[in-house]
């Protein structure tokens, strides 16, 4: 068994849940996270144009400051990017194709796709039914 973890732009949700359907990978997690990349928060670092007001108030994400940056007084608010977190935990032999499946809803070539994480599950054991391994996920 394998964790599969995506970090994805918030509004390639509906299109990436419906492709891990379509893969026979119907259960997931979704969680809200705030965080960086190389670009360390600034979504705006790999624009080759300038960017003005109108494109600003256009832009889907938004970029928030650090809390702790702010109430701290930090010299400069360090920038973190909203996304959202799929976890599936998927047997080993479905990874390939979970992979596939959020790479071709999410790949855009721009900065700010996100990240896919594999990682190797030990065990898991459904509570109500105390069913383990493979059964139970």
């Amino acid at each position: 068994m394998k964790e599969v973890i995506a970090i994805i732009r918030r509004d390639k949700v509906p299109d990436t849940k419906s492709a891990l359907e379509e893969v026979n990978c119907p259960s997931l997690s979704i969680q809200s996270v705030d965080g960086r990349g190389k670009q360390k928060g600034n979504i705006y670092a790999a624009m080759d144009t300038d960017v003005s007001d109108d494109t600003l108030a256009s832009v889907k994400l938004r970029p928030t400051s650090s809390s702790y940056a702010l109430e701290h007084h930090l010299p400069k608010a360090v920038t973190y990017v909203p996304k959202r977190m799929i976890t599936a935990v998927v047997p080993s032999e479905a990874v390939d194709m979970v992979v596939e499946a959020i790479i071709r809803v999410n790949q855009s070539g721009q900065h700010g796709d996100g990240k896919i994480f594999v990682c190797p599950i030990e065990d898991a054991i459904r509570i109500r039914t105390g069913q383990s391994s493979t059964e139970a996920i």
